[in-house]
């Protein structure tokens, strides 16, 4: 499953995360970025679909990175600041942001606002085409080539968390971390569990496809599946 991935450069820690947090629950993969001089960095590793780029950061502010962003790439981007002020807004846009978003705002705007651009820039169209895993989080229904997983909640939000960032090598804590939020405490061999049963679920529901990779001596990662059902 290609899952549209969104950067978040916001050096408020509450307010990034919140936003992650109504991303995630709209199945965006997500990451946070709080320090201007390293969001270009961040930007390539993570190949994101769209950014959300805060005008006052530290160490480089937003309009610089969006000049260089828009040097190379044409990745959709969404500018907020607490300055209102018009020339802020017109020179934002002019540096090529697809959309501007004045603090105080709700999250739920954003998200609102991330669907449009997305939309506009036949960006949501492309990755939902692409797709071939299947993720509702609400009903816990995982497919894979149209074909149903019957996965167990546990296995479901393991397969998730590794869909969301294809490719990202997970470790096992940062696995336990995402699974059990409430904290509760696992052994490794849990997750090695959980990921051998979800493995063969995958394999023997869909010819024995092989999505998720173990990484000797780092975790798994989850690699979408190539060619045509």
């Amino acid at each position: 499953m290609t899952q549209q991935k969104i950067l978040i450069i916001e050096d408020e820690p509450e307010l990034a995360n919140v936003l992650q947090d109504y991303l995630q629950h709209h199945h965006y993969a997500c990451r946070i970025v709080s320090d201007g001089g390293a969001a270009l960095a961040e930007f390539s590793g993570f190949e994101p679909d769209l950014v959300i780029l805060d005008l006052m950061l530290p160490n480089k502010d937003g309009l610089s990175i969006c000049r260089e962003i828009r040097q190379r790439h044409d990745t959709p981007i969404i500018m907020t600041t607490a300055r209102v002020d018009e020339i802020d807004r017109l020179l934002g846009l002019e540096l090529g942001a697809d959309d501007y978003i004045c603090k105080p705002y709700s999250p739920r705007e954003v998200v609102a606002r991330v669907k449009a651009v997305l939309r506009r820039t036949g960006t949501g169209a492309q990755s939902q085409q692409q797709s071939r895993l299947t993720l509702d989080a609400d009903t816990l229904d995982a497919r894979l080539d149209g074909i149903p997983l019957e996965l167990t909640v546990v296995e479901f939000r393991l397969l998730e968390t590794l869909a969301n960032e294809p490719r990202r090598i997970f470790t096992r804590d940062q696995l336990m971390d995402r699974i059990y939020t409430d904290q509760r405490i696992v052994s490794d061999r849990t997750i090695d569990s959980h990921i051998t049963k979800l493995r063969k679920k995958i394999a023997a529901s869909c010819n024995g496809a092989d999505i998720i990779r173990s990484v000797y001596g780092a975790g798994y990662k989850y690699e979408e599946p190539d060619g045509t059902p």
